[in-house]
């Protein structure tokens, strides 16, 4: 019997390694002879890096960058396996968590950071990038990253446009003579689950940059800005991207990457099932075994579970989802392609209890999981 453990990460409790090494402990009491290969997953948001890194055998690499701040900080990436991909996420260097909340303003905040780490990954020899774009502090439709990267853009007096989506309002021309030539050879895909446009009601500013510390006469501000922003990118780089889906995604690093490094956006779980090769390694296996911290009704939404059945499904493969908790509204994953589900807690219990105990009962759960398929293929027989 083959077995496959596809999980993502139990957010603030258990790394999806980690979730997948407690489920084989599980599966071992009732298959000790089964062939179990783990694959950790993702879906593209908090938690990428180091599911793909576990997953391909790859490394975790550090580079000292600017927080959103100015401020220098050391920040994490990774190198998949085959050692020219690099997986970035733009909140590492450029995240909401990096700024105190007293101090969350998305008219100073920038993107450099992140510009710095995808400069690092070059440097380092990777020439395909994954970026996830989730959870930024920034307002700045990438403009920052970009100047990291060597892109001019300036002000009427011909110097480079402060930091911050307030500084957007003073840029007069973009020069791009100075770009990294390394970006011309490197594909850039990225993780984008948002259909956010750049601009108007249910643009960056509009829609998030409330949680980044933006008052309404601020959104104002903000959002004319990246208008004109759009409108010098389509004059001096001939690039129409406000509009696409996904261009609002982080204060407008959607669109700025998809501007400089000719980036193309796509579901975070379909990169990560790409990067992680799942489809090809489930070849040959019997159950898949997936699982995430809730499923609830958000999960058929491009949560790693449903991603994870999809694949599963187009190789004809029963799909059972372990999970910390389950909700009443959850019931859409069975129509998405997952046959079963079942939670860790075998009781009610404090969230410290459950975390704190989070492998045991994971394992636990993984047993009885395997116990009805032990069951199934029983009634099969008979």
């Amino acid at each position: 019997m083959k077995i496959v453990i596809a999980p993502d990460s139990f957010k603030g409790s258990l790394t999806a390694l980690q979730v997948a090494e407690a489920i084989e402990v599980g599966l071992r009491r009732v298959f000790p002879d089964a062939v179990i290969e783990k694959i950790p997953m993702a879906d593209g948001g908090e938690g990428t890096v180091q599911s793909l890194v576990d997953a391909t055998g790859g490394k975790i690499l550090t580079a000292q960058v600017m927080d959103p701040l100015g401020n220098r900080i050391d920040a994490q990436y990774g190198v998949l396996g085959d050692g020219i991909t690099a997986v970035i996420e733009m909140a590492e260097a450029s995240g909401l968590t990096r700024v105190p909340p007293d101090k969350r303003d998305p008219r100073v905040t920038t993107t450099y950071g992140t510009g710095e780490l995808i400069r690092a990954a070059l440097e380092h020899g990777c020439r395909k990038l994954i970026i996830g774009i989730g959870g930024s502090a920034t307002n700045d439709g990438g403009a920052g990253m970009a100047q990291a990267l060597g892109a001019k853009l300036l002000t009427a007096n011909s110097d480079q446009i402060k930091p911050g989506g307030g500084e957007l309002a003073t840029l007069d021309l973009i020069d791009l003579s100075a770009l990294d030539p390394r970006i011309a050879e490197t594909e850039t895909v990225v993780a984008c689950d948002v259909n956010n446009p750049l601009t108007g009601k249910q643009g960056a500013s509009h829609v998030y940059g409330p949680q980044k510390g933006a008052t309404p006469e601020m959104i104002e501000t903000l959002d004319a800005n990246l208008s004109h922003f759009d409108k010098i990118l389509q004059r001096d780089l001939s690039k129409s991207v406000g509009h696409v889906p996904g261009a609002g995604a982080a204060g407008g690093l959607g669109a700025g990457l998809m501007a400089f490094l000719n980036a193309s956006l796509k579901s975070g779980i379909e990169i990560v099932t790409e990067a992680a090769q799942l489809s090809k390694r489930l070849a040959g296996a019997d159950l898949v075994i997936t699982g995430e911290g809730q499923i609830n009704f958000q999960t058929v939404f491009g949560k790693t579970p449903v991603g994870v059945a999809k694949v599963a499904k187009a190789h004809n493969i029963p799909v059972i989802a372990i999970a910390g908790s389950i909700t009443d509204d959850s019931n859409g994953v069975y129509d998405a392609g997952i046959d079963a589900m079942i939670d860790i807690l075998p009781e009610p219990m404090p969230l410290e209890k459950a975390i704190e105990n989070a492998t045991t009962l994971t394992a636990t759960a993984a047993e009885r999981a395997g116990r009805m398929v032990a069951a199934g293929i029983k009634i099969k027989r008979h």
